[in-house]
């Protein structure tokens, strides 16, 4: 992989990760304004540590057997769905109590808690897995040794994705002290929790030749 292809694939990853804000990020701003700064690093290495899986597998073949195999893609779509819509309900739950009253009880989330949410609504989403497999070899260069390349753009995508959800988590974080009005956040995480339910019933419309 040469240079100006990695700054293409750089560009490509970017813009990728930022439009649209997919269920990913939603669950990111999401925990940060219930649960504060600390989110931002722990939910971004959740996020990071769930694009590394996918797109590891993918790029070892997995991938390409989910696209192969109508059964496994179905299952693997219907799983991520069955989760989005789980935490979905989860999340409108959540907002019967306020932040506050949540923080006085200390009942609010713990970090391992919110690294597995993070790591499991990444990694069981099956677009971004279909959109590897069409992605990535584009900036592959066949006659070249794959290993390395293969090694560039994981490790490329996986630090854009810490990046991009940590700046979401900060940003969330922030916004949590200057609404302070519980009932705003309940409101969030209303809407946000109606979204997760929707983006996971819309996952079951994905089809094999939809990338």
């Amino acid at each position: 992989m040469t240079f100006e292809t990695w700054l293409a694939l750089l560009a490509a990853s970017t813009v990728f990760l930022i439009f649209p804000i997919g269920p990913t990020i939603l669950l990111v701003i999401t925990l940060g304004l219930s649960n504060g700064p600390r989110v931002a690093p722990v939910a971004a290495s959740g996020v990071a540590l769930g694009d590394f899986t996918a797109m590891t597998v993918s790029l070892a073949g997995l991938g390409a057997v989910m696209m192969a195999s109508a059964e496994v893609f179905t299952l693997f779509k219907w799983v991520g769905a069955a989760y989005l819509v789980w935490l979905g309900i989860r999340t409108i739950q959540s907002a019967g109590g306020s932040m506050t009253q949540a923080e006085a009880d200390g009942s609010r989330m713990s970090s391992y808690k919110i690294f597995r949410q993070c790591f499991a609504v990444t990694a069981l989403n099956p677009k971004p897995i279909a959109f590897f497999i069409a992605f990535v070899p584009q900036f592959i260069d066949a006659s070249a040794p794959l290993l390395p390349q293969f090694i560039a753009a994981v490790a490329t995508f996986t630090c854009l994705a810490w990046l991009n959800a940590f700046f979401y988590g900060r940003l969330a974080s922030r916004m949590q002290g200057v609404i302070r009005r519980p009932s705003i956040i309940a409101w969030f995480k209303r809407v946000s929790g109606s979204i997760l339910i929707g983006m996971g019933l819309a996952t079951l419309t994905l089809r094999r030749s939809s990338v």
